[in-house]
């Protein structure tokens, strides 16, 4: 029998070494694995290259891994909801790669499946195709580093010739994500939207730890319902139901003072 299941958070990123790169699941705040991101935090690593689709906000998800400077590079399709992003890298001590949203999830996906590249229409016509998007501007505002130009092919689809550019797969050291339910063998049920990026980012990781709210032993899962299979989890932690989840924004309606039919 294979068991996945680890101790603590603490224990399973233990040998995240300096320098590592991560693949981390979450969409805003939604389905963030917090606890494997405060262990990270706790034990210091720094220098590290993320791939994930944002960084969190300030205080929260991987805004606290930005704020404690322990973040060298970020590639995501959305940085939006964090001021001290937004300072460190237009003031250069951030590298940033930002990529469109659907190709991201396709690059880790195509990590994860000994996908080597593939070609999209998204980003033609573009600086994503062409080149020269900032990664790291110099402490004087210049840009001290730009995207390359990629390889533009063009290809009949349906009939008609259309111009893809060639997008390479991303594959990390190690991934961390979240999930509701897990068994000792790695296979994992995601709840709703919390299961965005999480998959993909599992795939992509050559070590993936996930944690789970609840753990459950093999079998009680019906494999019908198996979101990701654990051939793709490596080391799995439980944190429980009553895990902290934050809300990126809350947006309420006040209650209607007027009288109805009046």
């Amino acid at each position: 029998m294979i068991d996945k299941q680890w101790a603590s958070a603490a224990d399973a990123v233990a040998d995240i070494p300096d320098g590592a790169s991560l693949a981390v699941g979450g969409f805003g705040l939604s389905g963030n694995p917090i606890a494997l991101i405060e262990a990270l935090l706790a034990q210091g690593t720094t220098d590290l290259s993320v791939v994930s689709n944002n960084c969190g906000v300030d205080d929260w998800g991987l805004g606290i891994l930005l704020g404690a400077r322990r973040i060298r590079k970020m590639t995501s399709s959305y940085v939006g909801e964090n001021k001290e992003f937004e300072r460190q890298f237009l003031s250069g001590e951030l590298e940033l790669e930002l990529t469109p949203q659907g190709t991201l999830a396709e690059k880790l996906r195509a990590g994860g499946s000994g996908i080597a590249a593939f070609f999209t229409q998204t980003g033609v016509g573009t600086q994503v195709a062409d080149g020269g998007l900032p990664r790291r501007y110099d402490a004087d505002g210049g840009v001290a580093v730009a995207s390359p130009k990629k390889e533009v092919r063009s290809f009949d689809l349906n009939g008609t010739p259309k111009d893809f550019v060639l997008e390479e797969a991303i594959s990390t050291d190690f991934s961390l994500v979240h999930a509701a339910v897990g068994d000792r063998h790695g296979n994992l049920v995601f709840n709703k939207a919390a299961r965005n990026f999480n998959p993909l980012a599992a795939m992509a990781g050559r070590v993936c730890i996930a944690q789970v709210e609840r753990l459950v032993e093999p079998g009680e899962i019906d494999p019908d319902s198996v979101h990701l299979p654990g051939v793709f989890v490596h080391r799995i932690i439980e944190v429980g139901t009553e895990i902290e989840k934050r809300i990126e924004r809350r947006t309420v309606s006040q209650p209607s003072t007027a009288t109805e039919g009046a």
